[in-house]
């Protein structure tokens, strides 16, 4: 396992990867630190934890066009069916019934 310094919105990290991978997580960090910068100088003042928020939304919106450009399948979940979420609660409820018919049965055993 090979250990590395990477250098990220203005901060050292040492992370670990596997051998030989080195080059590559180093190429990773720099795009997260491209993006991060990028953040910083269009939004200024921002924490560090908002400033990598950001970088990863950057990266994310980066990845989503990138998807559709290549016709692949947008990967966000579709929003919940109500009908499903309603048999669900359904299933609950009927669940809980269950669990408090039983629980006084489990005690006194």
């Amino acid at each position: 396992m090979a250990s590395i310094d990477i250098d990220v919105a203005g901060r050292s990290y040492n992370v670990s990867c596997r051998d030989g991978e080195e080059d590559h997580l180093r190429s990773l960090a720099a795009i997260v630190n491209k993006r991060a910068e990028d953040a910083a100088e269009a939004l200024g003042g921002l924490t560090e934890a908002r400033q990598l928020l950001f970088a990863a939304l950057l990266i994310a919106d980066d990845l989503k066009d990138a998807r559709a450009g290549a016709g692949l399948p947008d990967p966000t979940p579709p929003a919940p069916d109500p009908a499903v979420a309603e048999a669900l609660e359904r299933i609950a409820g009927r669940l809980e019934s269950l669990v408090a018919t039983l629980e006084p049965a489990a005690v006194s055993a």
